[in-house]
């Protein structure tokens, strides 16, 4: 008897824990929806992952491999929750996990993973599409332009750095940042999704970093890790136009740094008119 009385006060009060943590939760929406993993260490992975104070929060069931997602909507969303568990290493049907965070999981951990194909369109018999909608027109409307906004975007802040105009490249790194959170990662190819997941933190990082200064001299000293990571984007996402890929050995006190360029003519983003043709092209992307 106190045995069951004991029981159910636990239950009782894991209730109203769970009541009161979701209740701190205002605009509160709520999502069901599938997380691959397997056991015990993946819950509670999954759970660090998605949760967020007073902003979101996550409950996975390890039987089913559902999870119930709670979020303040003004705050935050579904894929935003979904991305931070993709990287730590947990699929769902929206986001994939890069393969070196899953290959890093404990071995417990590696669940099967599936294949996942978009649908596009519901197909009769014949194969011709019956109709569309909306949502997949914006699918198809995103991976027409890629990450070339986010290009786009970046190239403007090194020419802003070229011509020493902190305060354009600051306007410059605002608009990249929002090309940045525009990026709809489900419409992006595999391959260049998992390169994305992987650079992301580091690009926002840089960028926002840039965006908050006017200081040329100090933005220059986050241009090479930002160059750096969208030279990788680029290299896998095989864009459209001809790119130089510069490098200056006395940059960064003498390490070197590198840029990106539409333009084969050197012009240093890290010294303008002081050495404005002081480097050289390393690699020619096509």
């Amino acid at each position: 008897m106190k045995k069951s009385i004991s029981t159910s006060m636990m239950v009782i009060t894991m209730l109203l824990s769970f009541i009161v943590g979701h209740s701190q939760i205002k605009n509160a929406k709520t999502a069901s929806v599938k997380i691959y993993g397997n056991c015990g260490m993946c819950e509670k992975t999954i759970e660090t992952a998605g949760n967020l104070k007073k902003v979101a929060s996550v409950d996975w069931n390890q039987d089913t491999k559902m999870a119930t997602l709670t979020y303040d909507s003004k705050k935050t969303n579904q894929d935003e929750i979904l991305k931070r568990i993709a990287l730590a290493g947990y699929d769902s049907d929206s986001f994939l996990a890069p393969d070196n965070v899953y290959n890093n999981l404990h071995g417990c951990c590696q669940y099967d993973r599936e294949a996942k194909v978009a649908v596009k369109s519901e197909m009769i018999m014949d194969g011709t599409s019956t109709h569309k909608n909306h949502s997949d027109k914006a699918v198809t409307n995103q991976k027409s332009k890629g990450l070339t906004p986010v290009f786009d975007a970046y190239f403007e802040v090194k020419d802003a750095l070229v011509k020493t105009d902190g305060a354009t490249a600051s306007v410059k790194a605002k608009s990249l940042l929002a090309s940045i959170n525009e990026v709809k990662m489900e419409a992006l190819p595999m391959d260049v999704h998992n390169v994305w997941m992987k650079l992301l933190t580091d690009l926002k990082k840089d960028t926002e970093s840039i965006s908050t200064n006017k200081d040329a001299n100090r933005q220059r000293t986050y241009l090479d890790r930002l160059s750096k990571n969208v030279y990788e984007l680029i290299k896998v996402s095989k864009i459209d136009a001809t790119v130089y890929y510069q490098f200056c050995p006395m940059a960064n006190d003498g390490k070197g740094a590198n840029w990106l360029s539409k333009d084969s003519a050197i012009k240093n983003p890290y010294y303008g008119s002081m050495m404005m043709s002081c480097g050289k092209t390393v690699e020619t992307i096509k």
